[in-house]
């Protein structure tokens, strides 16, 4: 059989995993989104390197929450160059602090911090200074992983430890999940799979909370069919105040 089958396998098992394991945290921090969302605090999220990509699933898309703020730094994006350079920053101390105080959090408000080791200096400061603002913070990562190897912060702490509810992808360490006879490194990360799910299944749990306590969710409608813009520009308009990224 293919070894592309055993990965497609692989993350319906970890599908099944997390839908059967992890609804009561996409509960809880749903609830929090919808807390915010009524009593006008902010969104945000989080990630450095490949974990960004959820960050980038999650704003500015038809059938998101338009109020999802990303946290964008260049230096740890996959176009800086040369890309080992976000390795490094991922390591600097006091850069996510910096990104932190530069970032418009409030008591009330919620990040979610995607980062699948959860061990890297950058993720650790940046939510201790948010935890330290009064903001709730959802975890997304992988528990064995994290678990199986130290935190480069100072601390000693990684993502798990901080986060108010953490949301597990089941991974495996090091992500890699298909492996060959005569090769060392496995191939093929879950992790972007697995966390684009958790991400949209939050936006969908959240938007499904809101109409049941009848508040009109604030979505973003597709730009290619007639009448998205102008459902979006309403969108801005009335939520222009907790919208950073325009």
């Amino acid at each position: 059989m293919p070894k592309h089958i055993d990965y497609l396998t692989h993350l319906q098992a970890l599908l099944d995993t997390i839908k059967h394991t992890e609804s009561s945290a996409i509960e809880a921090a749903s609830e929090w989104m919808v807390e915010a969302i009524e009593h006008g605090h902010n969104l945000f999220v989080f990630g450095a390197s490949h974990a960004g990509i959820i960050s980038d699933e999650l704003f500015y898309r038809a059938g998101g929450l338009a109020l999802i703020n990303p946290v964008e730094a260049k230096e740890l994006e996959l176009s800086n160059r040369p890309v080992t350079m976000t390795s490094k920053m991922e390591r600097l101390p006091g850069y996510g602090t910096l990104l932190a105080e530069k970032t418009p959090f409030q008591s009330g408000d919620v990040l979610i911090a995607h980062s699948v080791s959860g061990r890297n200096t950058v993720m650790i400061d940046f939510v201790t200074a948010a935890k330290a603002k009064g903001v709730k913070v959802i975890a997304i990562t992988n528990l064995t992983y994290s678990k199986s190897v130290e935190s480069r912060h100072a601390s000693g702490k990684r993502l798990f430890e901080l986060a108010d509810v953490t949301i597990d992808n089941h991974g495996v360490p090091g992500d890699a999940s298909v492996s060959f006879d005569g090769l060392d490194q496995k191939v093929a990360p879950s992790s972007t799979v697995t966390g684009a799910a958790i991400a949209n299944s939050l936006v969908v749990r959240t938007v499904e909370r809101c109409l049941e306590k009848s508040i009109d969710p604030p979505i973003f409608y597709s730009a290619n069919l007639d009448g998205g813009d102008a459902k979006n520009k309403k969108t801005f308009e009335t939520y222009q105040t907790h919208i950073f990224y325009m």
